[in-house]
This record gives structure tokens, sequence and C-alpha cells, in this order.
């Protein structure tokens, strides 16, 4: 006899499926709240994932999808194109860092990063160096859970069971004393780097980083000033720096981009989640005209052989640019300010022992704990508050959609206030 078919058809991300228990149901969206099955409501605290940066059912946002979805929902890019993959890449090289001209898109941050990578070691070998091919990282970062991006991601949950298959490069400390850390400290991280560099820059490709925030590694915020060092030895010593800004990207730190704090151009960029505002996966890698120039040849032994089936797909492009002009037209930076604010405020307040680190930047408050125990139950906690938050490890952490008010950020913020109050 054949053996009975498990009661889990679906498979769920990050989870031993043996201990899941029942998970609430989401039926409908409205603004920041998630309506759920069994007549609840929760405000989203994380934006699901930090990709809906406007909230749920945004009107503006769902008529650009049934436009486009009337014209057509998907065609291939391959030997075809349309104006709405034309019209976002235009927009995405006049908001990104200057220099960043030319956009190859593809269908989630992951695989944004393998197309990065996969344009560094190219980029070098178009060029004739061979050899270039290792890549540097940083501790506590993570790119995606595809191989390359787990190359490059730090030792954790997400890799560990492939630790004897991945090709690793090199893995540096990030600057501590954060954002606002001082030249000294700053310069001995960016020292650390110096010495791969000379030693190492013959077989070194890149440089990748998740510029100021380190979010599914822990929420570690660092100096833009290292930022700023990094550009100038990845330029002396013939390495390609890329920015991976899946998560910090179209305001999340407070300015439009991360690479904006510092005011440098990388070689390579890569975007996704809120680029569609969380309507459908989407990601776009940006190329220095000097990277895309090396691709360009007499045949296809130079060009780069990739191509997402959904690249550039017409319903993500057409929702992406909306969501750029909404960014623009409302004054969205000045509501990240105020959210900072406000999280700044609160966290002020917190003095307890179970809490050994306070980290805020723009839409982003992240609260280190002792350790993870201290966060068990508190998923269940926070819905019975009112509020949708998950905890990665031992940090608990919120990244709220630009929208929402004041009156449900404080909710969400004194949901974790009161938790913390009651850890013994």
């Amino acid at each position: 006899m054949s053996a009975p078919k498990s009661t889990h058809a679906l498979w769920y991300p990050y989870t031993q499926m043996r201990q899941i228990s029942e998970l609430p149901r989401m039926v409908a969206g409205e603004g920041v709240i998630m309506h759920l099955e069994d007549g609840r409501s929760l405000i989203d605290g994380i934006s699901s994932w930090w990709a809906v940066i406007h909230g749920y059912n945004h009107p503006v946002l769902n008529t650009a999808l049934l436009q486009q979805a009337n014209k057509f929902a998907h065609v291939m890019l391959g030997g075809m194109t349309h104006h709405p993959a034309l019209d976002l890449a235009e927009k995405l090289v006049s908001i990104t860092p200057e220099g960043l001209n030319h956009v190859f898109f593809s269908d989630s941050g992951s695989i944004g990063v393998e197309v990065a990578l996969k344009m560094c070691i190219q980029y070098w070998r178009n060029l004739g160096y061979n050899g270039k091919s290792k890549i540097i990282s940083l501790r506590n970062g993570y790119h995606g859970d595809t191989f390359k991006a787990m190359e490059v991601s730090d030792d954790s949950d997400f890799t560990r069971a492939f630790a004897d298959v991945l090709n690793r490069g090199f893995i540096l400390d990030i600057p501590t004393g954060g954002f606002d850390a001082d030249a000294a400290t700053v310069r001995q991280a960016a020292d650390q780097l110096e010495a791969l560099l000379i030693r190492g820059h013959g077989n070194i490709a890149a440089f990748i980083v998740e510029p100021l925030v380190q979010c599914a590694g822990g929420f570690h915020i660092y100096s833009p000033l290292y930022l700023k060092l990094a550009r100038e030895l990845c330029t002396k010593y013939n390495v390609l720096l890329v920015f991976d800004e899946v998560a910090t990207g179209f305001g999340r730190t407070g300015k439009l981009f991360a690479a904006d704090h510092a005011g440098i151009t990388p070689d390579l960029m890569i975007l996704g989640k809120a680029l569609t505002a969380g309507y459908m996966g989407h990601a776009a890698t940006l190329a220095t005209t000097a990277v895309f120039d090396s691709f360009l040849g007499d045949n296809y032994e130079k060009a780069l052989m990739h191509g997402p089936t959904f690249m550039a797909n017409p319903l993500a492009c057409a929702v992406a640019l909306q969501s750029i002009d909404i960014i623009q037209s409302e004054n969205y930076l000045e509501k990240i300010a105020h959210i900072q604010d406000i999280i700044r405020e609160q966290f002020d307040s917190i003095n307890a022992p179970a809490v050994i680190h306070k980290r805020t930047i723009g839409a982003i408050g992240a609260l280190e704990m002792k350790d993870a125990q201290c966060l068990a139950g508190f998923k269940e906690f926070a819905q019975k508050k009112g509020a949708w938050l998950r905890p990665i490890g031992n940090v608990l952490y919120l990244m709220p959609p630009y929208i929402i008010s004041d009156e449900q950020l404080l909710t969400v913020l004194h949901t974790m206030k009161e938790w913390i109050a009651q850890i013994k």
C-alpha cells in the first residue's frame, strides 16, 4: 500500500512542518489592516516582508494593474519589448544614483542578486581577467536563498544545510558604532577590507553589501562613511562594488535609496520587494555603463546569457511605475521621517534589561533582546493585541507601511513595549 498523503499540501517557508500549528488566514486587506477569516483584524507592522509600502488594496495601484491586464498580462522579453518595461527602466535610471544607466529585470530579489554576481564574474572575464571570481561580503549579511546568493550570505539557518557545497568567498566585519560611528572605528573596518584587497584583488570580482542596514541578518546598522571608503578601495584595487538594496530601497532608510546617505554610486544595484509595492514578485539589477559595455561584442560569447521567463512582466512594471509616482508625488520621505521620529521617541522610553540594543533608521525600528527565548510566544501575544509582527531570532522589529497612521503605529509600538515590560 502507498503511504497516506500528508495533511500539509502547502509547504511553508522557514518552517519545521512537523511543528506547524494553525495559521491565521488573511481574506482581505485595506490600508495597513489585514482582515482574517476568523473576524480579527491586524495592523501590519512589517509590510508583509517589507514590500507592502502603500498598504493593501491601494485603489491607484489596483487601477494600474487592471488597466495593464486589460491590454496584456505578460509577454516574453526575448525578441519583444513593451512600453511598461521601457518606461520603468527609464524611471529607475532617473531616480537611482547617477551612473546606473542600464536595467536588467528578473522575478525576485534573490534572482536579482544572482544576476548581479553573474555580471560581476563575467565582466572581468569579458575584459580578459581570468580568475577574478571570488566575492567579498559582510558578516551577518543576507542576500537571498538561491545558491549564489547563499554563498555571499553569512553562515546561518538559511545556509547551514548547504555549507559543504557552497563556494564561499570572503566575509568581513562591519564597523561597530552604528550610523554615527566615529571615523577611527569606521577606518578600522575599512582597513580590514583594504588588507584583503591588497593580497587578493587578483582573484576578487566584487564586494556585495546591504548598504547601511543588514535586515534579515539582525538589523545591524553601520556608517555611510564605510560605504564611501569601500567605494574608494574597490576602485583602487579593481573590484566591483554591489549594493543589495532589495530591503533598503524605496525610502526604507529615510532616503530614497540607502546609497544616497553616502552620496556614491555602486557599480551594480539590486532592487526588489517594495519595487512593486508588494503586488507581485519582481526585481531589477542596475549597472553602470562600464559594466554594460563589457558585454558588447560581435557574438554571444560576451553577452549576458540569462533570461527569466517573467522578467519585465508588464503587470509588475505597470504597478512599479505607479508606486514610484506615489512615492514622489505624496512626499513619502516626509512620512518616513515622521515614522522615524515616533519610533525613536517610543524606543527612548524602553529601559528593560532584556533589551541589549535599540536601533532605528528611517521606517525601521529594531530591539535586540538578550536571547531569542525572550520572544517565545510574542507573535501570538501581538495578534491578540491586534498587531502583525514576526521577530527574527532575538530581534523584535517593525518596518511598517509608509501610510500607517500615528494611532496605528503607536498601537504596534505599545504592543512591543507591553511585551518587553513583562519579561522577567
